[in-house]
């Protein structure tokens, strides 16, 4: 099995840009609304005059070490959205500085897409947000189970799909556990040609389950090995925390893999900056095809 490590930046954005960062911040454009937030890992000086991060429209001010509130000068257009080529994702401040949207991960839609290629495919979409991976995949032709603890996130993604015009592709909404979910799949005799997972550092399950990464996501992956097909298509892992490298995750990949050729590839994710072409790591991913 080939495998290549690599730091991917996507570079076909239009509604969205990544203006400066510095000081433990970052200035987001996301289409003409202009938004500035913490960023730990920004820890270098910003590049850009103060003036230039005084217009941002929305500062999100940390409170706490989990919340805080936003400081809105002008408030986001009524039907705040962003367009991804053909996909749509409608946004709105969140209370964990979030939008609903991580512009990053443009990459990894592309290279999913690329790998279904209109073959008939069933996907699991694990931790899957607002639905970046999931419109994706119904795009690219896949059917697609979403799987989601929060509720809210389900009807956030419901709206994407609608926004995008992506209604009539068969998709199923799961608000669950996400290794819950999988294991009564394995249950079921169920199989999926593409998983996707996307895990926090740290949460909570529909039913209050505490998840902590680097206790639980061997377990999940061990349980997704068994959900997947004769003949899968690809497995795509991506996290945030800073607690693990590309490597870590390469290696539980390669742990589900080992057996069934195929090329794999690990790193990070980041976006330039449009100031100084600075490159600021937005997390880590590794990826499976077959």
């Amino acid at each position: 099995m080939q495998n290549s490590t690599t730091i991917q930046v996507p570079s076909d954005w239009k509604d969205y840009e990544l203006i400066d960062s510095g000081n433990g911040e970052k200035l987001e454009r996301f289409s003409s609304y202009v938004i500035a937030r913490p960023d730990p890992r920004a820890i270098w000086r910003q590049m850009a005059p103060p003036e230039i991060w005084e217009r941002a429209h929305a500062r999100y001010i940390r409170g706490t070490k989990e919340e805080g509130h936003w400081d809105i000068k002008t408030p986001p257009p009524n039907n705040w959205q962003v367009k991804y080529h053909e996909l749509v994702f409608t946004l709105k401040p969140t209370s964990f500085k979030h939008v609903g949207i991580f512009p990053e991960q443009a990459v990894n839609w592309q290279w999913m897409m690329q790998t279904i290629q209109d073959r008939p495919a069933k996907i699991l979409n694990l931790f899957a947000y607002t639905g970046g991976a999931t419109m994706a995949a119904l795009s690219a032709g896949a059917e697609v189970t979403h799987v989601d603890s929060a509720k809210s996130a389900i009807e956030w993604a419901k709206v994407n799909v609608e926004a995008s015009h992506l209604t009539h592709k068969p998709v199923r909404w799961i608000t669950d556990d996400a290794y819950k979910f999988a294991f009564r799949e394995t249950k079921r005799g169920n199989t999926y040609d593409g998983i996707i997972l996307d895990p926090p550092r740290f949460g909570r399950g529909s039913k209050g389950e505490v998840w902590k990464i680097e206790d639980d996501l061997p377990k999940l992956l061990d349980v997704c090995a068994k959900l997947l097909s004769p003949r899968p298509a690809f497995i795509l892992i991506n996290a945030y925390t800073a607690d693990l490298s590309p490597l870590v995750i390469s290696h539980l990949l390669h742990d589900m893999t080992m057996k069934r050729g195929g090329v794999a590839s690990h790193g990070e994710l980041a976006i330039a900056d449009s100031t100084s072409g600075r490159l600021l790591p937005n997390g880590i991913f590794a990826r499976w095809a077959a």
